[in-house]
């Protein structure tokens, strides 16, 4: 059915357009690539990476999504509003005395310290039923998760494990988007390893870069995020990825400046040439990071003028960015006009690359002040 939705923000800067057919084709490529015996979930942890957590799983699940990855207890509540049906795991644990909260909206904690899986199996026998719950065994990344030894523990405390129902095993890769980086066949082998004290367990390794590693990462769940929201999983090659988020920003200001002159703070940039300075109400208080501006030493990100790629000029300020539209006909920019500073002739992995950042942190630092557009026909699956 067609889908359009604007929110209600009254302080509009620019434009955020969200492509929820774009998001679904995503998820059907990602679920595709992963093949038959692999189910493919969405990490839609982050408000869905910044672009709309309610949107975004109402979406993925009409695709077929049906096992969904948030960051908080918090965030998985929002979720269950939005898939009511679906299995929500918590990537940050069981918090510490909040396991009423999992069980009054089904979510299940991804649990990851032997202590922190004492609370959980103590808090299922007070409720005398064993609850579901999904352990992350540390396979290198060092962060979360249980040591081999802990885990091996784990498997062999029969008590404790009768207490709650482990539903799936799990790990993280550090460096899948390297294909290339030793640690990724490392952190397979110690995977297998871990998961094998768990017989009979789904297992789940893969992120958005893992699925591209192959098959031998699979398992039986894959959890990709970032490629779902149209960032790319391999770096290295073209993103196959389509577009999905879209930022779009207003000319408010035009003027001419002479040869030797300079534009914006802290006069970084100076003109070579009679130039002609278009000014867009946009800047890093909606997450167009700082760094995607230019100097004189260092060229800059772009915007796209109608698929024309103009680059910026001089520093991003928190409201405006300065463009020069010289090589433009003057008629093609005027006051009024709209330009796209993000999206599908400036990916945002070209954005990331300019603010020496990555994708991730440029989708969820989005700002408040976008009016917020959904577009697409969102298909549930018996549709497509």
């Amino acid at each position: 059915m067609p889908y359009q939705s604007d929110s209600q923000e009254v302080s509009c800067a620019g434009r955020l357009i969200i492509d929820l057919t774009a998001l679904q084709k995503n998820w059907r490529q990602l679920n595709e690539r992963t093949g038959n015996g692999c189910e493919c979930a969405a990490v839609v942890k982050a408000n869905a990476y910044g672009l709309g957590a309610e949107e975004a799983v109402k979406a993925l699940y009409a695709s077929g999504a049906r096992t969904f990855f948030v960051a908080t207890p918090e965030e998985g509540r929002l979720v269950r509003a939005a898939a009511p049906q679906g299995t929500i795991y918590v990537l940050g644990g069981a918090y510490s005395d909040r396991g009423h909260f999992y069980a009054e909206s089904s979510l299940r904690p991804v649990l990851g310290h032997p202590d922190e899986i004492a609370e959980w199996a103590q808090f299922c026998e007070s409720q005398g039923t064993p609850l579901p719950a999904a352990v992350h065994v540390d396979t290198g990344m060092n962060r979360l998760g249980l040591t081999h030894a802990e885990a091996r523990d784990l498997s062999r405390d029969e008590e404790t494990l009768s207490k709650f129902k482990l539903c799936l095993v799990v790990s993280h890769l550090s460096c899948g988007d390297d294909a290339t980086h030793p640690k990724n066949q490392a952190q397979l082998e110690a995977f297998r390893s871990a998961a094998d004290l768990f017989p009979g367990i789904p297992r789940s390794l893969s992120n958005s870069s893992g699925i591209f590693l192959g098959e031998d990462y699979h398992f039986e769940l894959a959890r990709p995020g970032i490629a779902l929201y149209g960032g790319n999983p391999i770096p290295t090659r073209h993103n196959p990825m389509a577009c999905v988020a879209r930022v779009e920003a207003e000319v408010i200001h035009l003027r001419h400046v002479p040869p030797g002159e300079t534009v914006g703070y802290g006069a970084a940039r100076t003109t070579k040439r009679p130039t002609r300075i278009a000014t867009v109400n946009v800047g890093y208080a909606d997450g167009m990071h700082r760094l995607i501006g230019s100097t004189d030493g260092q060229d800059g990100s772009y915007a796209s003028v109608n698929g024309a790629r103009v680059p910026l000029f001089g520093r991003v300020s928190m409201d405006m960015i300065a463009l020069d539209v010289t090589d433009l006909p003057a008629n093609m920019v005027q006051r009024g006009t709209w330009v796209e500073l993000m999206g599908p002739t400036i990916s945002v992995d070209e954005v990331a690359e300019s603010a020496h950042t990555i994708s991730y942190e440029l989708l969820t630092g989005l700002g408040a002040r976008y009016k917020r557009t959904y577009i697409g026909s969102v298909q549930d699956e018996e549709d497509t």
